[in-house]
């Protein structure tokens, strides 16, 4: 039980992640994007997508470590991971580009960003929290 939940919790980050990702940035707003001069012409790909399998991995090993597992506290643990994690993603990740890259406007791009990663850990907190979920 324990390795499938890990398999289903890093497969719960990872398969959402990347299209969300990849949409987000490179399709819906890529022209807001394109308008703060923040990214590279031609992104690379591969990786962004080495970066979400290590994230997948070391969620899918950490949440029982920090989470409940039980059957009924999955939505509260899922609140709790999505709360921490996003928090942290946001300061690990938006903040420092905003502090360090050049880009037109800060304020558009910390807007965008936070606005991507709430969504983001909205939709796989409860993922996570299912596929670690104990049976009834």
């Amino acid at each position: 039980m324990i390795a499938s939940s890990f398999w289903w919790a890093a497969a719960a980050y990872l398969v959402p992640t990347f299209p969300l990702g990849y949409f987000w940035h490179l399709k819906i707003f890529r022209a807001q994007y394109d308008q703060l001069e923040v990214y590279r012409p031609q992104v690379i790909v591969p990786l962004g997508l080495t970066t979400m399998i290590i994230q997948a991995a070391l969620y899918a090993w950490v949440y029982p470590r920090l989470f409940s597992t039980a059957h009924d506290a999955w939505l509260t643990s899922a609140l709790q991971f999505g709360a921490f994690f996003g928090v942290m993603a946001w300061s690990l990740a938006v903040l420092p580009a905003a502090a360090k890259y050049r880009m037109t406007s800060v304020g558009a791009y910390v807007r965008l960003e936070t606005a991507f990663t709430a969504l983001h850990y909205t939709i796989v907190s409860p993922l996570i929290a299912l596929a670690w979920r104990s049976p009834a």
